[in-house]
């Protein structure tokens, strides 16, 4: 399906997404696809189909989930990640019917991402990748706080959060950043001399809009 008014903003933690796409909503009077909107879909998902995504809603102990290895981390993310793609395209399918315009925070690959619309309907924000993993935990939402909690309760909290860090590190990596950078797609990286005013004007500029 070619995705003709529907705005996609990929990219990397902390760089902008889930604000932005806010904006873009409400100033144009579209459809908010925010950050995991593709969990509205999740109790009805089969465990044989989602592993990754039915990993966490079935999970008993959420201690298991931060004493993962960094390696077992970055599968998991990596194979989430696909199946967030199947179920988001499902659900812009439906949304891009109702004549305004999506502006969705997206974990569809930038490969897929090319071949579904125009280049100038994709933007890609970006920050440096140690801030990710640095201020992971400077937010006070309450999924983060409630993973510091448990690392807190382990018996060993230190080396909880440096094996955390590390997890951290394999997905937000050099590498990965790189790969978005030179995607091919527009990209805006944060800049904290920028005010939230002037990155939406970058935004708009990138979209067309």
């Amino acid at each position: 399906m070619w995705f003709q008014n529907v705005y996609f903003i990929n990219g990397t933690a902390y760089a902008g997404k889930s604000t932005m796409t806010k904006l873009l909503a409400e100033k144009y009077g579209g459809i908010l696809c925010a950050e995991n909107y593709h969990d509205r879909l999740l109790p009805r998902l089969r465990k044989e189909d989602f592993p990754g995504l039915t990993y966490t809603r079935d999970l008993e102990d959420w201690h298991d989930f931060i004493r993962r290895t960094p390696e077992e981390y970055e599968a998991w993310i990596a194979r989430t990640s696909r199946e967030c793609e199947i179920l988001e395209l499902e659900i812009l399918k439906e949304l891009s019917t109702r004549g305004k315009p999506v502006f969705a925070d997206t974990n569809i690959s930038v490969e897929t991402l090319k071949t579904i619309t125009d280049p100038d309907h994709v933007l890609i924000m970006l920050a440096d990748p140690e801030i990710s993993v640095r201020r992971f935990f400077e937010r006070p939402d309450r999924e983060k706080q409630f993973l510091y909690r448990l690392m807190l309760e382990e018996p060993d909290p230190e080396a909880a959060l440096e094996n955390f860090r590390q997890c951290l590190m394999r997905i937000n990596s050099q590498e990965n950043h790189d790969r978005l950078l030179h995607s091919g797609f527009h990209v805006i990286e944060r800049d904290e001399k920028r005010s939230i005013e002037q990155t939406l004007a970058l935004v708009e500029k990138a979209f067309g809009l």
